[in-house]
């Protein structure tokens, strides 16, 4: 594997990198809808002037046309009038009809401009509000998860992490494609646009703030280019690979990868495995799905459990973690539980959970 060769280049915090762009989720109904709403708003108003003016139409004349005004001249007359126009040939002459264009029209025609006028500014505000919301964001992003690459192995590693109870607003997706980050961003989820190898890329989705950094790319060469950049930005953070070849697990190891997870590997003896024992595997699927059943966890050890050992306690313990090590539970290391460790345990996963 030949791994091309790069430049690094940093910009200040806060500063807009070249090739990353941050979107915010969207939480407000679609811009379409929104446009319509408002279309249905304002011909409702003038709708309602029209009819007005309709049934009042003997307190008005044409100046034009000594016909009277019929259902077209009382729609000419509120379109004219909601938009300020005024050609002066359809006038209200008797007092009830000056009067229902004080109480009802005046309100109207105002209406109608703020519907106009409110569409025109919100449009041209956009770009500032979203501006300011990825400002803020920024500002406040703090011990959250970086997920790079939202392809099938990123997908999945999102819905893990949010069936574990992480928050959508600790999630940032990286990619390049922009039809998956819109698929990201209609979940609720920060993402960023742009080539993770790159420490500007990373350091606008707040790698230096993050928690963990999940590498689910779809090329190897990749996701050890990734795990290095990240490793050099920020040496204590965790990060999680995965790669497609088990030849390459040295390689994201000796990036700085926390741990490795070979995807074509694992998918190939669970398959195998399901050709002569397919309980088993439905059993594991059971334990690596968030969403139902029965999971694997991972809790702290409580001070009644301190100095008795992991085998005999009331959950079913596989592991212990003792100083960043894991270790069986029949280790002589950790025969007896001390303070600070850290149990992986099956529990049951779903709303029951805890």
């Amino acid at each position: 594997m030949v791994l091309r060769n790069r430049v690094t280049r940093d910009v200040p915090q806060g500063a807009s990198p070249v090739g990353a762009s941050v979107q915010m989720p969207e939480t407000r109904i679609g811009p379409v809808v929104a446009l319509l709403r408002r279309l249905a708003l304002a011909l409702g108003a003038l709708t309602a002037a029209a009819m007005i003016v309709y049934v009042q139409r003997d307190g008005y004349i044409d100046n034009n046309n000594d016909d009277g005004i019929g259902i077209i001249d009382a729609f000419y007359y509120a379109t004219v009038s909601l938009s300020t126009t005024g050609y002066g040939d359809v006038v209200p002459v008797s007092e009830t009809a000056r009067l229902w264009t004080i109480l009802v029209i005046t309100p109207l025609r105002l209406l109608f401009l703020i519907v106009l006028v409110g569409t025109t500014v919100e449009l041209l505000t956009e770009r500032s509000r979203q501006a300011f919301r990825i400002r803020r964001w920024r500002s406040r992003v703090r011990n959250h998860v970086v997920v790079v690459g939202y392809g099938t192995k990123g997908q999945a590693a999102v819905t893990t992490l949010r069936g574990d109870g992480q928050d959508v607003d600790h999630i940032v997706v990286v990619d390049t494609d922009r039809g998956r980050l819109d698929a990201a961003s209609a979940l609720g989820l920060v993402t960023v646009r742009g080539d993770a190898t790159q420490s500007s890329v990373l350091r606008t989705a707040g790698l230096p703030h993050a928690t963990a950094l999940v590498v689910a790319t779809n090329r190897d060469d990749t996701a050890v280019m990734v795990t290095l950049t990240a490793r050099e930005m920020a040496p204590k953070i965790m990060i999680t690979a995965a790669v497609r070849e088990a030849e390459n697990v040295h390689l994201l190891r000796q990036s700085g990868a926390d741990s490795v997870v070979v995807s074509a590997e694992t998918a190939g003896r669970l398959l195998g495995m399901a050709t002569t024992t397919p309980a088993v595997v439905s059993v594991v699927e059971d334990l690596i799905s968030p969403e139902a059943g029965m999971s694997i966890g991972e809790r702290q050890v409580t001070e009644s459990e301190i100095g008795g050992s992991p085998r005999h306690l009331r959950d079913i313990v596989l592991g212990v973690v003792r100083d960043g090590q894991v270790h069986a539970i029949d280790a002589p290391e950790v025969d007896a539980l001390e303070r600070g460790d850290r149990l992986l345990c099956v529990r049951r996963a779903g709303p029951d959970e805890g």
